[in-house]
């Protein structure tokens, strides 16, 4: 019986312990760099199978979302039910965790995507979903981030209420929509096996390769020296740390940000138009008001009746507020790219404030 109860617990079958990280397997990494990389520069989806224990989040399988996916003949349920159904005959992890999208320069906040992770996190609690920035990892460092929304958000976007009242009192910003959550990659035992065994093979080549140069060297010096040309040592000075000019990733999030505040300042417009308007109708409402006012008390002094009760709201609707849902997500936009401007212009500005003093 208690081991029951440990089981349970590290399962958390009744979903009460929140969770912390998430734990992806090495191949479940590769499938979405590919799947992203090789549909790039479009977006594309896919499903994460795994399970939770312990508050972690273990990603052990994944699979692609066809791109027909805008299609009315295209039903995603039917193909998700489907591969789960294959995957539990093959004894796969078949238990649906959340899901991956892939993005460019990192521009995925949009409503499309709310809307969907909503309705995971509302049909299953513990889901989660994986960004993967194909144009960050393309330079080198894999990009992944792991985010959920968060409770604030979720219950305004429940509510369908994103006025600037119900904003200050959830106290919600651009900042606090997702909570981002650690990633951890881990190798099975046998992948380790695998990686050791292609290291240790690639060391024997390369130890025969030298035995083999040696003695080819003693037989032909002309043979030993153009090896030794075309060998680069590794003390040898890369001048590409020099280049003063700007990354292209960085000139495209300049783009995008200048597309990005446009985008912003059209929203502020059309908020400032919405405030002229309830201006208006006030304006109206107080002028009829008053003019009813003396009105009565001209009948009052004439010993006449007061004009009878108007519904003065009804006559002077306020329009409604507009969203501010996409200002928020815009605002979030703007904060992404100017994160990713100041990480790659730091070295850019150095080289540039370091030939300046080498000029004086």
């Amino acid at each position: 019986m208690p081991a029951n109860k440990e089981l349970s617990a590290a399962l958390d079958i009744e979903g009460n312990v929140p969770i912390i990280s998430i734990q992806l397997d090495a191949m479940v990494v590769l499938k979405i760099a590919k799947h992203c990389r090789e549909s790039a520069p479009a977006t594309v989806t896919g499903q994460l199978m795994g399970l939770d224990v312990n508050g972690v989040l273990e990603v052990t399988h994944s699979f692609p979302m066809p791109k027909n996916q805008d299609s009315e003949d295209f039903e995603g349920s039917q193909y998700q039910l489907q591969m789960m159904r294959c995957l539990r005959e093959v004894n796969v992890d078949d238990n649906s965790v959340g899901w991956y999208q892939s993005t460019n320069m990192g521009n995925f906040m949009n409503q499309s995507l709310i809307e969907h992770q909503f309705e995971f996190q509302q049909a299953l609690n513990k889901s989660v979903l994986i960004i993967h920035d194909v144009a960050r990892s393309s330079m080198g460092n894999l990009n992944l981030r792991a985010l959920r929304l968060t409770p604030s958000f979720m219950k305004l976007y429940k509510d369908k209420k994103f006025t600037t009242e119900a904003l200050a009192k959830a106290k919600l910003t651009f900042s606090n929509i997702f909570e981002e959550l650690p990633i951890t990659i881990r190798n099975t035992a046998l992948l380790d096996a695998l990686l050791f065994e292609l290291e240790t093979s690639n060391d024997s080549v390369e130890i025969s390769t030298s035995h083999l140069t040696t003695y080819k060297a003693s037989n032909n010096n002309n043979y030993s020296n153009s090896n030794s040309n075309s060998k680069k040592s590794v003390l040898t000075p890369s001048f590409e740390m020099l280049d003063l000019s700007l990354d292209p990733y960085i000139a495209k999030n300049l783009e995008n940000l200048m597309d990005t505040i446009d985008d912003h300042h059209q929203e502020q417009g059309n908020y400032a138009y919405w405030q002229r308007s309830v201006e208006r109708e006030n304006k109206k409402k107080a002028a009829h008001l008053l003019t009813r006012k003396t009105e009565n008390a001209r009948r009052a002094q004439a010993g006449q009746a007061p004009l009878p009760t108007e519904d003065v709201d009804a006559m002077f609707k306020l329009p409604a507020e507009p969203s501010r849902l996409d200002h928020l997500l815009i605002s979030g936009q703007i904060d992404n790219y100017c994160k990713q401007i100041n990480q790659f212009a730091g070295p850019t500005l150095g080289k540039l404030f370091a030939v300046g003093e080498l000029q004086k």
